[in-house]
C-alpha cells in the first residue's frame, strides 16, 4: 500500500539499512560508549562547525522533545508554543507530565509564532501566582507545513534571550526547511540563536531515532540524566547512532528532504486546479493541506490512507515521503480527477 498519510509510513533508506547491518557485528560496549556513537556525534559537530557540542541520540521525536524541555524548565515555568504544535496536540500531554511546566498555546494562522504573537504572553515575571515564561518552542517545519526563515528564528531567539528565556526548535523535519530555503543547518540553528534543537531522522529515511543538540552548556549539564529518566537511553545505542553517520556525512538528510519536498510540489501542481479543491496553506515543505467535498474524500480513502486535519470543514493533510514516486503522484491525482469528474 502506498500512502500520503505521513512520512512515518515510509520505509528505511537502503543506505541506512546497510549502516545498521554493518553495525550488527561482534560485541561492543552498551549505552552509547561505542565507536559508532562517537562517529555520529562528530558528524553533528562537523555539520554545525561546533567542536564542543554534546549531542545525544534518542528513540523518537516525543522523547527528544520531552528531554529537551526537561533540560530547559522547572515545574513552575511555562512553555509558549503554537496551538498546532506537536508538543501541544500530538504527544498525549507528555511535555506537561514530564516537566510539570504549563503549556501556553498561542493561536496562529499558519503554525508559525512571531514576536508579536508571543509578546502578550510575556508577563507575570517574578509574580509567584503565575507560571514563569521560560521557553519559546517552535516546530521546523511547522505542523501546517510552513517554514521559518533563519531571520524569523533569530527574531524569536532575540525576544527569548531578552527575557532570560530559551528558544527550543522541534526539528523533526528541519532537513525539509534547510532544503527548501537552501540554507545550512548551522544557519538555521547556531547562527539564528537557537538554544537547543532536535534533528529528525525517523521521518526522513531512518528506521528509528532522533538526535538532540543542546547549544548552551548549561542545558547540556544534566541532559543525560533526563534521557535516562525518560526511558530514552537505548542500551544498544549503536543501532541508532550508526544511522546518523551516513545520514549526515553522505548528505542523505538533505537528499531525502529534497525528494519529499519535490514530491509535494509535484503533487501540488497535479491537483491544484481540480474543481472543488481548496489548498489552505502554502506548500513550503512535504505536506499539503486541502479542503475537499466530503463525498470525494470518502471515496479517496477507499484507495489511499491520509489523515483528517479539521473535520469541521473537511480539511485533510497529504504528506509526501522520501520514497514517494512520480507514479504515486500520478495515480493519486488521476484518481482524484476521475472522482471529481464522475
Amino acid at each position: 500500500m502506498r500512502s500520503f498519510g505521513s512520512d512515518n509510513n515510509s520505509g528505511v533508506d537502503p543506505r541506512i539499512m546497510r549502516a545498521i547491518m554493518d553495525a550488527n557485528s561482534d560485541h561492543t560496549v552498551a549505552y552509547g560508549d561505542d565507536q559508532w556513537t562517537r562517529a555520529a556525534e562528530e558528524a553533528i559537530r562537523s555539520l554545525l562547525g561546533e567542536k564542543e557540542l554534546e549531542p545525544l541520540f534518542l528513540f523518537n521525536g516525543t522523547g527528544a522533545n520531552v528531554v529537551a524541555l526537561q533540560a530547559c524548565t522547572l515545574p513552575f515555568h511555562s512553555i509558549l508554543c503554537a496551538a498546532t504544535a506537536h508538543i501541544a496536540v500530538d504527544e498525549c500531554g507528555a511535555p506537561v507530565k514530564m516537566t510539570g511546566a504549563a503549556l501556553k498555546e498561542i493561536p496562529t494562522p499558519d503554525g508559525k509564532l512571531t514576536p508579536d504573537l508571543v509578546r502578550p504572553y510575556l508577563h507575570g515575571f517574578g509574580f509567584e501566582h503565575h507560571s514563569q515564561p521560560k521557553v519559546i518552542a517552535i516546530s521546523q517545519t511547522t505542523e501546517l507545513g510552513t517554514v521559518y526563515t533563519p531571520q524569523e528564528i533569530k527574531e524569536l531567539s532575540g525576544l527569548a534571550h531578552n527575557h532570560d528565556m530559551v528558544l527550543f526548535v522541534d526539528g523533526t523535519r528541519i532537513a525539509n526547511a534547510c532544503d527548501i530555503l537552501d540554507v545550512s543547518l548551522r544557519e538555521m540553528t547556531v547562527d539564528a540563536g537557537v538554544d537547543i534543537f532536535t534533528l529528525g531522522g525517523t521521518k526522513n529515511g531512518l528506521m528509528f531515532g532522533e538526535a538532540l543538540v543542546p547549544l548552551r552548556k548549561e542545558l547540556a549539564e544534566n541532559i543525560k540524566y533526563y534521557r535516562k529518566q525518560t526511558t530514552q537511553l537505548y542500551s544498544k545505542m549503536r543501532f541508532i547512532s550508526s544511522q546518523f553517520i551516513p545520514y549526515l556525512n553522505e548528505n542523505i538528510w538533505l537528499e531525502n528532504a529534497k525528494r519529499s519536498n519535490d514530491a509535494a510540489q509535484k503533487l501540488y501542481r497535479e491537483i491544484k486546479d481540480v474543481e472543488g479543491l481548496e489548498i489552505t496553506q502554502p506548500v513550503q515543505s512535504n505536506a499539503l493541506f486541502l479542503i475537499l467535498p466530503r463525498e470525494i474524500s470518502e471515496k479517496l480513502r477507499e484507495r489511499y490512507f491520509f489523515y483528517d486535519w479539521d473535520e469541521s470543514r473537511n480539511e485533510v493533510r497529504l504528506v509526501c515521503s522520501w520514497d514517494t514516486t512520480e507514479g504515486d503522484i500520478r495515480e493519486f491525482a488521476g484518481y482524484l480527477r476521475e472522482l471529481v469528474k464522475n
